[in-house]
């Protein structure tokens, strides 16, 4: 039987590969696969998270999409310094679940049911293993997995839903072909929060306007240890971070949005916690410190290998 030293080092030969101990509904997959996985776990105090890795696109012509109101000289010369090409970009799409023991909580669904549940299997769990599914905004790529293949059947059949009353208020009244098939069915299994109201023990929203009109992010705290995630806050660990007051083409309130991802990657970079990003390189897991313009993102290593 392994020492927990041994299990460690073990552990370090896939990034964030952590052991875990049993939750009341426990994944069947071991905490590393060979070659790449299509998920991430690890302990935050006495939870188990698991990111996801539900499909990536590649894009052409970025900056179509990311600092769109930037010099192209400079976005070039950005996007040099960090190693990255201006004219290409892989886009990450990553849901998150949260075991507490007493729930197990599902952070958006992907731009499918067939992606996100490929990933999920992968993890060693099932659709109806989640308790509760939390949406933190209502763009496609969120709320697509909602519906399994048929697009009536919901994917996650005995979860009831969360998500911020201001941004279901809006799509409600927007005409939106996207919520009025995935999320208006599921209505009257929603639960809808303001500005710090709570999902379940360990796990309270936090109102994030401006990438859409009620964006939030989920503050995830046991045992005195945080996470955020921060879902669209930032869409790019390049170009949303250094500058952070460089527009993307989905925030809805372009201004809003800037400020929002100021304010809420101060708080992180100030508090040092780790934070888990939407579209983030996957795992989707990382850390950042404030700098003279913006942010600089760091990706997790090994730290929450050493929790437990």
């Amino acid at each position: 039987m392994l020492s927990r030293r041994q299990a460690l080092v073990a552990g370090a030969t896939l990034p964030l590969a952590a052991t875990f101990m049993p939750r009341a509904v426990q994944a069947q997959a071991p905490m590393q696969g060979a070659g790449f996985a299509p998920w991430n776990r690890f302990r935050l105090g006495s939870f188990e998270v698991t990111t996801l890795s539900a499909g990536s696109r590649l894009l052409d012509n970025p900056q179509e999409t990311f600092g769109t109101n930037a010099n192209p000289e400079d976005f070039a010369a950005l996007s040099a310094a960090n190693f990255i090409p201006a004219d290409r970009s892989l886009n990450f799409f990553t849901p998150t679940v949260v075991n507490t023991g007493a729930d197990v909580v599902l952070f958006d669904t992907g731009l499918s049911a067939e992606g996100t549940l490929a990933a999920l299997t992968a993890a060693g769990m099932t659709a109806d293993m989640v308790t509760t599914v939390v949406l933190t905004h209502m763009h496609g790529d969120h709320i697509g997995g909602l519906m399994g293949a048929d697009g009536t059947t919901p994917t996650f059949a005995n979860a009831r839903y969360v998500t911020g009353a201001v941004e279901h208020n809006h799509w409600s009244a927007a005409g939106n072909d996207g919520f009025d098939r995935n999320v208006k069915p599921l209505n009257d299994r929603f639960t809808f929060l303001d500005d710090g109201g709570i999902v379940t023990g360990g796990i309270t929203g936090m109102a994030a306007f401006g990438h859409s009109p009620g964006h939030m992010v989920y503050q995830v705290e046991s045992d005195g240890q945080r996470l955020i995630i921060t879902a669209d806050t930032a869409n790019h660990y390049v170009w949303s971070l250094q500058q952070p007051d460089w527009e993307v083409r989905f925030d809805m309130d372009k201004a809003a949005a800037a400020a929002t991802r100021r304010r809420v990657f101060g708080m992180i970079a100030a508090d040092r916690i780790p934070f888990i990003g939407y579209h983030m390189p996957f795992p989707g897991l990382g850390y950042v410190e404030a700098t003279e313009d913006g942010f600089r993102y760091v990706p997790a290593s090994y730290q929450l290998l050493l929790n437990g």
